[in-house]
């Protein structure tokens, strides 16, 4: 069985999202799907039907977020200490050594990631070119807009 890599942060999110589904979004749909029944035949009834592909694609979710939950190896960062390392659930501040602009990165699991947020996959080019370095090491990394040299220049275990 495969284990996927979730910070802990992402673990409560997805708990919140499930419970959420489960208590407030599948009455919701049982009650839409009853009321769409009463208005008489099914065949042609777009209520029902809309209310059933609802309810489709809620239970899908439902079983996507158990199932990732039940294989998760949540990786809590805060209670690893600071080695100055960038592992996996690290913030990560490197700069651009071209442009001399500085972001900052979290590095975290596929479902958690959101560029807006600047939360990276694991498995995204940048990601996969930080992990194992340390402070002041300066990265070249292959990105879709070509080759990048980052340096880091602040690892935070937060």
């Amino acid at each position: 069985m495969t284990t996927y890599p979730m910070t802990a942060h992402g673990a409560k999110m997805l708990q919140k999202e499930l419970l959420e589904l489960k208590t407030v979004k599948r009455p919701e749909i049982i009650k839409s799907i009853a009321t769409a029944r009463e208005h008489g035949d099914l065949k042609e009834n777009a209520e029902y039907h809309a209310a059933r592909e609802q309810q489709s694609f809620c239970e899908g979710r439902i079983q996507d977020i158990e199932g990732k939950l039940s294989n998760a190896q949540i990786i809590d960062v805060t209670k690893i200490p600071n080695t100055g390392k960038v592992i996996f659930g690290t913030t990560v501040t490197v700069m651009n050594c071209k442009t001399e602009e500085e972001i900052t990165y979290k590095i975290v699991g596929d479902d958690e990631s959101d560029i807006k947020k600047l939360l990276i996959s694991v498995n995204s080019p940048i990601a996969r070119g930080l992990v194992g370095k340390v402070v002041d090491d300066v990265v070249n990394i292959q990105t879709p807009a070509g080759s990048v040299e980052f340096e880091i220049i602040e690892v935070e275990y937060i």
